[in-house]
């Protein structure tokens, strides 16, 4: 890709306002801004970006009508659902003005906005401007999401736990228990939020955070399914976007120091994401699995993950003795890079998507235990159809715990997955390379972009 090319305009761009969401799109904005692109973002005042961390871009915050009241409940969907509701005015009269202000180098040419903020579509037929979806999930997350839908339809409850354990019809690799329904399961409005968000309706084009080698049969039937309007897989999109941060929260750089003290592929390193909270039972049995696991670990503990603390005054004393220098724990860190130091040897996660790229990216295999939404449908794929990780489908005991961390640090079955991660990101590598299916994707994705 040539550097500091002419300017090919203003691209828009509509991020949903959560760290899982926030990184793809900053990401492809900083891809597009290095390929000649001026950008805009235009954000939601709640969860907003940091404008110091992108000092390339224009920022600009629409008011988003949220209570304290929607943003304490812990309830996505419905939060989701008034930020479409109540952002779509606002957004179209701050598009308009900036069609109205604009000037002839940065005339707004297209807006790109996350599948879940599908407000912005109206505005952009409104205008008269060329809009894309960017999809920062799985296609196969996108394709069960679908499928619970179909199957609310034909009467099917797909969350009860007589059926957690069949297969998905048409979905084999998937059983019930493995499909993205929320904490709250299938409510009315989530089925409503599944039908706005996949409808690509007037969009010119989806820009999916994925990889041709993770998901070509899924990529085939997705491009079926949108056709006439083409899909461009171009992830992982942390590896072709400058390095820069988006994180919402400060990352506590001294684990890297840490990390730099210890020997070769000897470290598990622990985060759970940006949202998931976990009960103080749930610490400490976590705790204690990786106290008697013996192995070296970085554990990421967000401020106020923890219900009733605010950080780690409930682990014990004599947790930490027995520790010691082998553990180190932070409120964040900088996560792609840990990931690939060559200390870490393992990644415990959440599997959400972003994660889930990262850890494969750097040939990391995982413990995957999903909390919620599209982090089950990951967890499935790294553990049964990669075969990349060791998936904790129980209660979290200190047992299970310290056996599956031994399994994958220690024993002969750690050794077959860390192989098979390595080939993994071997295949992610060619996919990025000149020539590769991601940098093809991407080059016909600017040319696209530049009719």
């Amino acid at each position: 890709m040539e550097e500091q090319p002419p300017r090919h305009g203003r691209v828009v761009l509509v991020p949903c306002p959560f760290q899982g969401h926030l990184n793809p799109m900053l990401q492809l904005g900083a891809i597009l801004h290095s390929q000649g692109f001026s950008i805009t973002v235009v954000h939601t005042k709640f969860n907003s970006p940091n404008p110091s961390c992108h000092h390339e871009f224009t920022f600009q915050s629409i008011p988003d009508g949220l209570s304290p009241d929607e943003i304490s409940s812990g309830n996505l969907v419905a939060i989701l659902l008034a930020l479409n509701w109540n952002c779509k005015t606002p957004f179209q009269e701050c598009m308009t003005r900036m069609t109205q202000q604009q000037k002839p180098d940065g005339k707004v040419t297209c807006i790109i906005y996350d599948e879940l903020m599908y407000f912005a579509e109206a505005a952009a037929n409104h205008l008269k401007l060329s809009s894309m979806i960017l999809c920062s999930t799985s296609v196969a997350t996108a394709q069960s999401r679908v499928a619970i839908r179909q199957l609310k339809e034909e009467g099917c409850i797909p969350w009860q736990d007589s059926m957690s354990q069949d297969r998905v019809p048409n979905l084999h690799s998937l059983r019930f228990k493995d499909l993205p329904v929320s904490i709250f399961g299938v409510p009315d409005n989530f089925l409503d939020l599944i039908s706005q968000m996949y409808n690509v309706r007037t969009s010119s084009a989806a820009i999916w955070n994925t990889i041709d080698c993770l998901e070509q049969s899924s990529l085939e039937q997705q491009q079926q399914r949108y056709c006439p309007i083409p899909i461009f897989p171009i992830g992982p999109l942390h590896k072709f976007a400058p390095v820069s941060s988006s994180s919402l929260l400060n990352e506590d750089t001294s684990c890297i120091t840490w990390l730099d003290k210890q020997p070769c592929n000897s470290v598990l390193y622990i985060s759970l994401g940006s949202l998931a909270s976990i009960d103080e039972t749930e610490v400490a049995e976590m705790a204690w699995g990786l106290a008697n696991s013996w192995q070296r670990f970085l554990w990421v503990v967000r401020p106020g993950s923890i219900p009733g603390s605010e950080w780690i005054e409930s682990l014990t004393e004599g947790f930490r003795e027995i520790v010691g220098e082998r553990g180190c724990i932070v409120k964040w860190a900088p996560q792609k890079e840990v990931l690939a130091h060559s200390a870490v040897g393992a990644f415990w996660s959440h599997c959400g998507w972003n994660s889930t790229l990262e850890s494969i990216s750097e040939g990391v295999p995982m413990i995957c235990k999903p909390c919620f939404g599209d982090q089950r449908v990951n967890a499935r794929y790294a553990s049964y159809v990669w075969e990349i990780g060791l998936q904790l489908e129980n209660k979290l005991e200190r047992q299970e715990i310290e056996g599956a961390i031994r399994r994958l640090m220690v024993d002969s079955k750690g050794e077959e997955m860390r192989r098979k991660a390595k080939n993994l990101k071997e295949k992610v590598e060619i996919c990025i390379k000149e020539g590769g299916s991601s940098y093809n994707n991407l080059k016909m994705l600017l040319e696209f972009m530049s009719y």
